[in-house]
């Protein structure tokens, strides 16, 4: 959820060192494939949104979700001449939209053409979808997303001029994983996998990289390594702590939704025991036996940049390529709801924080009586 490139090319150097197949950046369980690239990105940019003229949201509450992406939305709705259409739950969002549907039937209609909306995607300039985890993070992901990828090529949502197929992710670390390839090799085992290994007792080690948004209860006997810098859930079920640095206390590269590579720069000196993630497992490399190729971060990051040269571009907006990604099936008739019970509750750090605790309060306190916090 939280972890650098750095750290987890590293770690995932280790792991195939190791003869581990067993990797997945997908804590959530979303079914989004390693490529083509443009399959997991926000395409348009975030302020692109402001040049769309017909919006179609699919399983997501971008209020909740990425209040950043609701602002832009809403001033594009301020401006006129956009029609927006929401398929999943009647969120309260900031704008007028049209519900749609539940899930994925009214999906399947749009992508057929015979629902109404389709018209309107159709007959728009600059039409675009943001596809959410809540539609994603489900046994049938696959299946919605191929339904996704067949309305934004049949609306011409995707061209040379334009792309407005968006997915939109939850977690920061999400678009870096899947650029690297973070994800099951051949005969590898995804998170669900990955769980029932651990409950049957084949998988016995589990290592997490800054990683507590699964069930940690499903580890069952594994003896867990927690690599990290919050006291969350993983580093509570751990075995072994590896403390790892804060993003304030490192250089370290990161992938935004938009598939934009940002570099951090060191603001303080990680405390105590801690040291920069890629180099504890270059230190644990050496000690397993498989030494990882680069002793320093300049060295690691030629190696990364010489494999995926994408990630040496800091601050610019991709025009990721296009391909066959999903997977044709029949989706459930389960509506699409989103994964973010509690905004203010949505990260380690900030359920360790008293501050956003109170806010967690006010807002459920408001919910209960009706009126807006």
């Amino acid at each position: 959820d939280q972890a650098d490139v750095e750290a987890m090319y590293a770690l995932k150097g280790l792991m195939t060192a190791l003869g581990s197949a067993h990797l997945d950046c997908r804590q959530d369980g979303a079914k989004l494939p390693a490529g083509p690239r443009a399959a997991y990105l926000f395409n348009t940019g975030i302020a692109g949104i402001e040049k769309a003229d017909a919006i179609l949201l699919i399983g997501t509450d971008p209020r909740r979700e990425a209040p950043m992406v609701n602002a832009r939305i809403r001033k594009r709705f301020l401006r006129g001449g956009v029609r927006i259409g929401a398929v999943g739950e009647r969120a309260r969002l900031t704008y007028k939209y049209d519900y749609l549907g539940a899930g994925p039937e009214t999906l399947a209609e749009i992508a057929a053409g015979s629902h109404s909306f389709a018209a309107a995607l159709k007959g728009a300039s600059r039409p675009m979808l943001v596809l959410g985890q809540g539609a994603l993070a489900r046994v049938d992901g696959e299946a919605v997303l191929e339904l996704a990828r067949r309305i934004a090529e049949q609306c011409n949502m995707v061209r040379e001029d334009w792309n407005g197929f968006n997915v939109l992710h939850t977690a920061a670390a999400r678009v870096g994983g899947l650029d690297l390839g973070f994800v099951p090799g051949p005969g590898g085992r995804d998170l669900a996998g990955i769980l029932a290994g651990c409950r049957d007792g084949s998988i016995g080690a589990v290592y997490l990289l800054a990683a507590d948004e699964i069930d940690m209860a499903a580890l069952g006997k594994a003896f867990v390594v927690y690599q990290g810098h919050h006291g969350d859930r993983g580093a509570h079920r751990a075995d072994v702590v590896l403390p790892g640095a804060a993003y304030t206390e490192k250089d370290a590269t990161y992938v935004n939704t938009e598939g934009r590579v940002q570099m951090t720069r060191r603001a303080v000196f990680p405390p105590g025991e801690a040291k920069e993630d890629w180099s504890i497992l270059r230190a644990l490399s050496a000690r397993l036996g498989k030494a990882l190729p680069y002793d320093d971060a300049a060295a690691l990051r030629r190696t990364l940049y010489a494999e995926i040269p994408h990630l040496a571009a800091l601050d610019v907006l991709p025009k990721a390529a296009w391909g066959g990604f999903g997977k044709a099936g029949t989706a459930e008739r389960a509506p699409f709801a989103s994964p973010i019970a509690d905004y203010w509750l949505t990260d380690p750090i900030s359920r360790a924080s008293a501050t956003m605790a109170e806010c967690s309060r006010v807002q459920a306190a408001s919910s209960r009586t009706g009126t807006h916090a």
